[in-house]
């Protein structure tokens, strides 16, 4: 059942920008070592009637609204239409796309969002890729980093990965709804269409279609 992760069962890939790095790859994360020099490429490409790079390797689209009292570091893209409110905070290797909210207090490192992405109070959202139409609640946050600093498995039914990554946050599919002020552990994947219940502690794999209520208990959103 290792295929519920992998890409094409996760994304729809003409929602990104990212789609030329994610196209040839088998499982999202092996794109986390790759976003700040696929950004780098493809920011030089940006039309430049849509597009102007504001410092280096900071493309921002024209039609983007960027608040004042922000932070944003290269190299990043920020989409069409997005929206980056006061107090974000954006450290590079950040590709936001279009239709998107970084919201006040929000934090972002090595990710890539696709369009209709919502990350709009106080998240912090590291190594990951939230993809389309995705949406964390306020408070809710990616951690990216074991205790013991081990390299990070993702866990499934019957399935036991190594990425061999000591930093990954989380994989959220499409249409994914993370409810306010959860956590989602290293090497959570939240698969397409799934909810996670507020306050939650979320480890391993959330199955498409489903609602996780607590530890040991997700069921099917059919039901």
């Amino acid at each position: 059942m290792r295929e519920q992760v992998m890409i094409k069962e996760l994304y729809d890939l003409k929602e990104t920008l990212a789609a030329p790095l994610l196209k040839d790859l088998t499982y999202p994360w092996e794109a986390l070592p790759k976003i700040g020099d696929f950004i780098k490429e493809i920011g030089k490409t940006l039309p430049t009637d849509l597009y102007e790079e504001r410092e280096e390797n900071v493309w921002i689209a024209k039609s983007a609204k960027i608040y004042p009292n922000n932070y944003i570091a290269g190299p990043c893209i920020i989409g069409e239409r997005t929206e980056v409110r006061p107090g974000a905070f954006i450290r590079g290797n950040a590709l936001v796309g279009n239709d998107c909210v970084v919201g006040n207090s929000t934090e972002l490192k090595n990710v890539i969002l696709f369009n209709h992405v919502q990350v709009p109070h106080y998240n912090y959202v590291g190594d990951s890729v939230l993809g389309f139409y995705s949406h964390m609640g306020a408070g809710s946050i990616t951690s990216n980093v074991k205790a013991d600093k081990t390299l990070v498995h993702v866990k499934g039914d019957e399935f036991d990965i190594d990425t061999g990554l000591k930093k990954f946050g989380a994989m959220l599919g499409d249409h994914v709804e993370i409810g306010c002020n959860s956590v989602l552990n290293p090497g959570s994947v939240i698969c397409r269409n799934s909810n996670v219940y507020p306050v939650s502690m979320v480890r391993g794999v959330v199955p498409a279609d489903s609602i996780y209520k607590e530890k040991g208990k997700i069921v099917s959103r059919q039901a």
